[in-house]
């Protein structure tokens, strides 16, 4: 990929976030069945007690200039995303200014990436979590070269740096048969080196990976 590539990638994803998203028609096609019923007039099913989460999808370019972005794959613990794959992010804070200030934070703090606001090029559609009561906000910010990460040992069990050119199409898309709320289910999920990437994390991706494919990426393929 030619180096002038990149930043016509940002350019135009910038000017794409700015427009409609494609929302839940483009995230049910990672969901769980019945993820979001046609009977619900509020397919976001929030509640007084839901808190605001806001994720990061961080893009940058490596030394042949291809174009990656991190997931982190959570430690074990007593929780309902124990051991599960994510993009770095987190509740928001008092003290945060807006989304894009929780998204930002979360992520220094997370795996030790620090990205200004003129990075960010936009944000993905809202997402809600019923097994965590979380709304989640996801934004979309590019780096001019690869980090350095440090993550955090409390936060990061295991880094994943996923070629975006990778997730194009179905070549990572997978279907495996699950128990969902008492009956054999044909569940989706990413196969990203071996880890299931599914739920909230797969249906954001989902949404992202649909507006990667609406770009003018054939200079990108060569």
């Amino acid at each position: 990929m030619s180096k002038d590539v990149y930043p016509k990638l940002q350019s135009q994803l910038k000017t794409r976030l700015a427009s409609e998203l494609p929302g839940i028609t483009a995230q049910a096609r990672m969901a769980p069945p019945e993820r979001f019923p046609k009977d619900k007039k509020d397919p976001y099913q929030t509640n007084a007690s839901t808190r605001v989460g806001c994720v990061l999808i961080l893009l940058y370019p490596d030394e042949k200039q291809r174009v990656h972005f991190p997931l982190i794959v959570r430690p074990k613990y007593e929780g309902v995303h124990s051991g599960q794959v994510a993009f770095p992010g987190g509740k928001q804070d008092p003290e945060d200014e807006d989304f894009i200030a929780t998204a930002l934070r979360e992520t220094l703090e997370e795996i030790g990436v620090e990205v200004s606001r003129a990075q960010v090029l936009g944000r993905l559609s809202k997402l809600y979590i019923p097994p965590s009561n979380f709304l989640v906000y996801p934004i979309v910010a590019a780096i001019p070269h690869e980090p350095s990460f440090v993550p955090s040992p409390r936060e990061v069990d295991q880094m994943l740096l996923v070629d975006l050119l990778s997730m194009l199409g179905d070549a990572k898309r997978e279907i495996k048969e699950v128990m969902w709320q008492g009956t054999k289910v044909q569940l989706p999920y990413y196969n990203i080196e071996g880890n299931t990437v599914w739920g909230a994390t797969a249906m954001i991706l989902g949404e992202f990976m649909t507006i990667i494919e609406e770009l003018e990426l054939s200079p990108m393929l060569d």
